[in-house]
């Protein structure tokens, strides 16, 4: 079993930082793909960031430069290293774990 667990939003400042961890209940070892997903009030749900087994990694363009996604196997988490962040933001991130596991979403508000 590989059931996300997502911790880490909350508010914060423009600017400010944040991060986001998704704790697996099961082993992520053999599991190549995981991502972050984001959806703001009155948009669809877009794709972040997302890291393979091989450490390869990919951003939308619009957090370039200020999210880092990584993965520790060990600790079977994925995070989400959030940075200067703007209300634009703003939305409930959602974590993915392969292609079968969804986490239950934590919030992100940024302020102005």
């Amino acid at each position: 079993q590989v059931q996300p667990v997502e911790s880490g939003g909350g508010l914060v400042q423009a600017g400010g930082s944040l991060r986001l961890s998704c704790a697996a209940s099961g082993s992520i070892f053999s599991i190549n793909h995981m991502g972050w997903y984001r959806q703001a009030p009155g948009k669809q749900r877009e794709a972040v960031a997302t890291i393979t087994s091989g450490g390869s990694t990919n951003y939308a363009d619009s957090v370039k430069g200020r999210f880092i996604i990584s993965r520790d196997n060990a600790k079977n988490t994925v995070y989400l290293q959030m940075n200067s962040l703007k209300p634009e933001d703003t939305a409930v991130y959602y974590c993915r774990i392969g292609f079968a596991y969804w986490g239950q979403g934590t919030q992100v508000t940024v302020s102005s």
